[in-house]
C-alpha cells in the first residue's frame, strides 16, 4: 500500500540500491577509509567548495544532535521554531547530548524571522541565564515551506551580530533546492550557514545523512564527537556509496523535482474542493490540509497519512520519490467521493 504518511515510508531508489549492491561485491577499508567515502566527499566539495569538512552518519537525529554538539557548550541555548524537528520529533536527544536549552519561537508557517530571533537573544553574559549560541532552521521547514536566500542571510546577519552560529537541518534540502531553483551553496554556505545536516533518507536512500562544516575549524574535534555519539559506522562505504549515487547524474534533483511536482498537483486538486482548505504554501513535497473530520479515517484506510493538528482537523500529506500521478488523482477522487461529490 502506498501512503502519504512520510517520505520515510518509501523504498530505496533503484539507482541507490544498485550502488549498495556494487559496494557489497568486495572488501573495503572500514570507518571511512575507503574509496566510496573519498569519492562521496569529493562530490560534496564539488557542490560546496574544497574548504569544507564532510562527515557521514547513520540518521537524521544523529546528524542534527552531533552537529549542534560541535557548536555549543552545555550552558548554551539553541534558538529554533516551535515546530522544529529538534524540538518536536527527536525526543530529548538534543537536550541530552548537547546539554543545551532549546528556546522555541512561534511560527505559523514553520519559519522563523531575524526579528523574532533578535528578541530571543537576551541577558548576554548573565550567569543565571542560558547563553544563546545557535540559530537552528529547517530547510524545508516542518510545514513544507522554504526559506529564501534573503531570509537565511538575514538570520545569519543576526547570528554574526551576536556571535552565534547558524545550523540548518536539511533533511529535505533537495526539495528546497528544487523549489528555490538555486544551487545548494547559494542558500547555505554563501548565505552564512555554518553547519548543515544534509539529508538523504527522505530522498531515496536506504539510510544515511551527512554533516557538512563550512568552517573547518568547527570540525577540529568532530571525529571524537561522532564516535562518542555512536554514529561512526564501521562499514561506512554503505552510506558513502549511496551519497555518491545520489549526487551523480542529478539523481537528488530528479527525485526532488518529482516529489515537489506531485505535491503541487495534489495542492491544485484539493484547492478545487470547497470543504477542504490547504493551510500552507506548497513549496516542497508536503501538503497540509484541513478537511471534514468524518472523512479522515476513511481516507487513511486507503492512503495512510498523519494527523497534524487534531483540534483543527489538519492533516499532513507527504509525497515521496515513488509517488505517482495516478495515486494523486485517486486520492483527490476519494476525497470527492467521501464528500458526496463523486
Amino acid at each position: 500500500m502506498k501512503t502519504f504518511a512520510s517520505d520515510n515510508y518509501s523504498g530505496v531508489h533503484p539507482e541507490i540500491m544498485e550502488a549498495l549492491v556494487k559496494a557489497n561485491h568486495h572488501h573495503a577499508g572500514s570507518y571511512g577509509s575507503d574509496d566510496y567515502t573519498a569519492r562521496a566527499t569529493d562530490k560534496f566539495k564539488g557542490l560546496f567548495g574544497e574548504d569544507i569538512e564532510v562527515f557521514f552518519v547513520y540518521n537524521g537525529t544523529g546528524a542534527n544532535v552531533l552537529g549542534l554538539s560541535a557548536l555549543t557548550n552545555s550552558y548554551n541555548s539553541i534558538l529554533c521554531a516551535e515546530s522544529a524537528h529538534i524540538n518536536v520529533d527527536e525526543s530529548t536527544a538534543p537536550e541530552k547530548f548537547t546539554g543545551c536549552k532549546l528556546v522555541t519561537i512561534s511560527s505559523a508557517d514553520g519559519k522563523i524571522t531575524a526579528q523574532q530571533v533578535e528578541q530571543k537573544i537576551q541577558r548576554i553574559d548573565d550567569q543565571h541565564h542560558p547563553q544563546a549560541k545557535v540559530i537552528s532552521i529547517s530547510q524545508s521547514s516542518e510545514y513544507g515551506t522554504v526559506y529564501t536566500v534573503e531570509e537565511v542571510k538575514a538570520l545569519s546577519a543576526v547570528a554574526r551580530k551576536h556571535n552565534l552560529y547558524v545550523h540548518m537541518d536539511g533533511s529535505r534540502i533537495a526539495n528546497a533546492a528544487v523549489s528555490l531553483n538555486k544551487p545548494f551553496r547559494e542558500f547555505t554556505k554563501d548565505a552564512g550557514v555554518d553547519v548543515l545536516s544534509f539529508g538523504g533518507t527522505k530522498n531515496g536512500l536506504m539510510f544515511g545523512e551527512a554533516i557538512l562544516f563550512f568552517k573547518p575549524e568547527l570540525a577540529r574535534n568532530f571525529k571524537f564527537i561522532r564516535k562518542q555519539g555512536m554514529q561512526l559506522n564501521s562499514k561506512m562505504r554503505f552510506i558513502s556509496a549511496q551519497f555518491e549515487a545520489l549526487l551523480s547524474h542529478d539523481l537528488w534533483k530528479r527525485n526532488a523535482t518529482q516529489t515537489n511536482r506531485l505535491a503541487q498537483l495534489l495542492d491544485k486538486g484539493l484547492r478545487q474542493i470547497p470543504q477542504v482548505k490547504v493551510t500552507q504554501k506548497v513549496e516542497g513535497n508536503g501538503v497540509f490540509v484541513i478537511m471534514p473530520p468524518q472523512i479522515i479515517p476513511l481516507l487513511q484506510n486507503e492512503f495512510p497519512f498523519y494527523s497534524w493538528n487534531d483540534q483543527l482537523n489538519e492533516v499532513r500529506l507527504m509525497c515521496s520519490w515513488d509517488t505517482t500521478e495516478e495515486e494523486i488523482n485517486r486520492f483527490i477522487e476519494l476525497v470527492r467521493t467521501y464528500l458526496g461529490q463523486g
